[in-house]
């Protein structure tokens, strides 16, 4: 065997021992890679179960997202009716208002068990129409109004477009109820907070709370 064929056979040795070497490290490194998450188009529950706020009630006139995961003909945007209740297929009527969206979700997945096996429900509240505050007296547009985005007192009046000729801005207050079914009255001095003083009584607005403008 001449020298040529020998450095040629050498070459190639050293060049597969090259190669299988990079191989098993490339391996490695994978091996050790952290897992990458699933990109946009793979299969993932796609219900992602969210904690929920326990504290929030849902009202008759909420709009609410049913999400059945990999069921679409259930999962649906649905209004709650004047009775308190929504309709799905499969579910038929449930009641929603007076529940949280944690309690709903268990109450249809409980009736959907004799259709579908596990199954996963998400609740999401899209509209909050339930949550109203009423304003009234010498007021431009006197009426109910959805409580959205924490409205404070000012918020409410500049919401009704604000005050009639006559209106006796010191003299403002808020009805609200407490939890044991008292009333409490808020008394608001308009010109005071417009001022920057008493900054205090521009309250954020509760359910159910009533603003006269005398």
């Amino acid at each position: 065997m001449n020298n040529s064929t020998r450095w040629i056979r050498r070459f190639f040795v050293f060049f597969g021992c090259l190669v299988l070497t990079g191989g098993l490290w490339a391996q490695a490194v994978a091996d050790k890679a952290p897992a990458q998450p699933a990109v946009s188009g793979q299969a993932t529950n796609s219900s992602g179960t969210q904690p929920h706020d326990n504290s929030f009630v849902i009202g008759n006139d909420d709009v609410l997202l049913i999400n059945v995961w990999k069921e679409q003909e259930i999962s649906k945007s649905v209004p709650v009716r004047s009775d308190g209740k929504i309709s799905l297929p499969l579910v038929g009527e449930v009641q929603a208002a007076g529940q949280t969206p944690l309690k709903l979700e268990q109450a249809i997945a409980d009736k959907l068990k004799n259709y579908i096996s596990d199954p996963e429900v998400t609740v999401i509240v899209q509209q909050i129409n339930s949550q109203k505050f009423n304003i009234l007296g010498q007021i431009t547009k006197p009426g109910s109004y959805p409580l959205t985005n924490s409205p404070t007192l000012l918020d409410a009046i500049a919401i009704a477009g604000g005050f009639r000729d006559f209106a006796k801005k010191k003299s403002i207050y808020v009805l609200r109820q407490n939890p044991d079914g008292t009333q409490v009255r808020l008394p608001f001095n308009y010109n005071d907070v417009v001022k920057g003083k008493n900054l205090a009584q521009n309250v954020k607005l509760q359910p159910r709370d009533t603003i006269v403008v005398p």
